[in-house]
């Protein structure tokens, strides 16, 4: 294992009496993908904008390729490339000339700043793209640029804090090559996302955090085995029969919860899943749909807080700090 490239211990920070990260701890091996995860409100924006030096921690030690954001903040600025929720990219110029301008604000002679925009357009295919203005760019290319510019200058550190938000499935995907690309380069990726899904198919380990602290930690495999080999899902379309089907289900599987149109206990088999469809039955509702399945990092979120990841946190921190440019 390499050694650690980002290294994060007893995080704290604040807004006023609001504790946006109140004890936060994890380490990131030197090309590994980490997933933060949690739900809004959580403390992720807050801890990516600490250990990117935009905040300065309250308490707590942060490293970044062996820089500490506070001893060596340019340091660690010089090791790390970031892109936030929104592309901060010029809609008025060439995909080409952002590319450029970014290549000479980080003092790249003229010629090798075209030469790594030509590169890089190529690598996200935007190439035929490349000299149109920003503003005709679909929301997908808009983004892909956007990474593009965070590697304009190679860095060891890639920080994408929810990076396909919005994007159509097919720009997702693209974004999730990429990705994967970097990690095999040896770049140490951190991903936050509210696509559960994405942590899974590109973490090599996983960061929970809520209400502004660690909750669990591990890879996805792990994550899953706690909540259970099996999930027993019930589908109801009707929202009524749902949470008629929901309460009668409690009676017996209390840990019975409802996740986006379906009815999910943890745990059980094939005899768990009939009885349940019996139970129904025996009370007049039909299921649309039953299924025997494994866990799925949704259904670890749930298990967890008790929410999905889009949704606001109880304690959640709408103040954070709006994010600086690049």
């Amino acid at each position: 294992m390499n050694d650690a490239m980002i290294e994060v211990e007893g995080l704290r920070k604040s807004f006023g009496k609001k504790a946006a990260v109140a004890d936060v701890s994890f380490s990131v091996p030197g090309g590994t993908v980490l997933g933060l995860l949690g739900p809004n409100g959580a403390g992720k924006t807050t801890v990516i904008n600490c250990l990117s030096t935009l905040l300065r921690p309250d308490a707590g030690r942060v490293t970044v390729a062996g820089h500490d954001v506070l001893g060596d903040p340019a340091a660690v600025r010089a090791s790390i490339s970031l892109t936030g929720q929104f592309a901060a990219v010029d809609q008025v110029l060439t995909g080409r000339q952002n590319l450029v301008l970014f290549g000479r604000l980080l003092r790249l002679s003229r010629r090798e700043a075209g030469e790594r925009a030509t590169e890089l357009l190529s690598r996200f295919d935007l190439l035929e793209a490349g000299d149109k203005a920003v503003k005709e760019y679909s929301g997908g290319m808009r983004r892909r640029l956007d990474l593009a510019a965070a590697l304009v200058v190679p860095r060891p550190v890639l920080v994408l804090d929810e990076p396909t938000t919005g994007l159509d499935p097919r720009s997702r995907h693209a974004m999730w090559r990429v990705v994967r690309d970097l990690r095999a380069e040896g770049v140490t990726v951190l991903l936050t996302t509210q696509y559960l899904e994405e942590a899974d198919r590109l973490a090599d380990a996983i960061v929970v955090i809520d209400k502004g602290r660690v909750i669990a930690t591990g890879t996805p495999d792990e994550l899953k085995d706690k909540v259970g080999t099996t999930m027993c899902e019930v589908r109801l379309d009707d929202d009524a029969a749902r949470e008629r089907a929901l309460g009668e289900l409690r009676g017996q599987w209390t840990d019975a919860t409802e996740s986006d149109g379906a009815i999910v206990v943890p745990g059980g088999d094939a005899r768990t899943l009939t009885e349940i469809v019996r139970r129904l039955a025996d009370t007049g509702i039909e299921a649309d749909n039953v299924a025997l399945r494994r866990p799925t990092l949704d259904d670890v979120f749930f298990a967890l807080t008790g929410r999905g990841a889009a949704e606001p946190g109880r304690s959640g921190t709408s103040g954070e700090v709006a994010r600086a440019a690049r």
